[in-house]
């Protein structure tokens, strides 16, 4: 087991810690019934329940239209960092020091998030991941030309027909894409297809564009199970990391000092 992910968690939300441990298994397909939709007829993302985010440890197994143990097209320097990454039985995952997921990742972290839908905004709320949230503008707005950098970039979307497109630009450079390791560049740009083709699925995809860090655009996608009158819990991260204070570095050394209270 991977040291990365020693916490203590929550109830039934504690994260397998290893990429070669077992995945839970699917669950069954339940019933297909049609898509909510609110007043104007725009399909509502949610309703009462939430969105049980799947745990998608390698986007590389992920890729649209790749074949099994092909990579994203990594630069030289995000190659060695990833192969680094996976040397170490990636105990450097930010996501382990409680931090947020950032971009596609987030979509791919094993606890459940909720979509609110305002005129002029969404919002996406994730139980887990630092306890965060996105916002995403549906104003019409631009990207401002000199974006603030941060987990989550700037964000805005627009309806094509039943399909949530969402435009992101101005992520920082503190988040890995996957808990596998792989890294990207403050350069990523992401498109991000959002539908919700029957009440209980939700389909994602993630086209993720970095010339900082990779050769070519490549393309992720999976779906998403809805559970009917569920809501979030209170879960911080934060409260009992214990893998911080075990926490050692390449020489063996303390990652963190010690300090002793005054």
């Amino acid at each position: 087991m991977s040291n990365y992910l020693k916490l203590s968690l929550l109830g039934a939300a504690v994260l397998a810690a290893s990429t070669t441990l077992a995945q839970p298994p699917a669950r069954e397909e339940g019933p297909r019934t049609p898509a909510p939709r609110l007043a104007d007829g725009t399909v509502d993302l949610n309703g009462h329940g939430i969105w049980e985010l799947p745990y998608i440890t390698d986007f590389a197994t992920r890729m649209v239209g790749a074949q099994k143990g092909d990579q994203p097209p990594m630069l030289p320097w995000s190659k060695a960092l990833w192969e680094y990454n996976r040397s170490n039985d990636v105990k450097y995952d930010p996501e382990g020091f409680c931090l947020p997921p950032g971009g596609p990742r987030s979509m791919g972290t094993p606890y459940p998030a909720e979509f609110v839908q305002q005129e002029d905004r969404i919002l996406i709320i994730f139980e887990g991941g630092g306890h965060v949230w996105r916002e995403i503008h549906m104003d019409g707005r631009e990207h401002p030309e000199d974006v603030n950098p941060t987990y989550f970039g700037h964000s805005v979307g627009r309806w094509e027909g039943d399909t949530l497109v969402i435009d992101t630009v101005g992520y920082n450079e503190k988040t890995w894409i996957d808990f596998n390791g792989h890294v990207h560049s403050d350069q990523m740009h992401t498109i991000e297809r959002i539908t919700r083709p029957f009440k209980e699925v939700l389909h994602y995809e993630a086209t993720i564009e970095d010339p900082g860090a990779y050769s070519a655009p490549w393309t992720v996608a999976w779906d998403i199970e809805w559970t009917d009158g569920a809501e979030l819990q209170d879960y911080i991260c934060q409260e009992n990391n214990i893998w911080l204070v075990e926490l050692k570095d390449d020489l063996g050394h303390p990652f963190f000092e010690k300090m002793e209270a005054p």
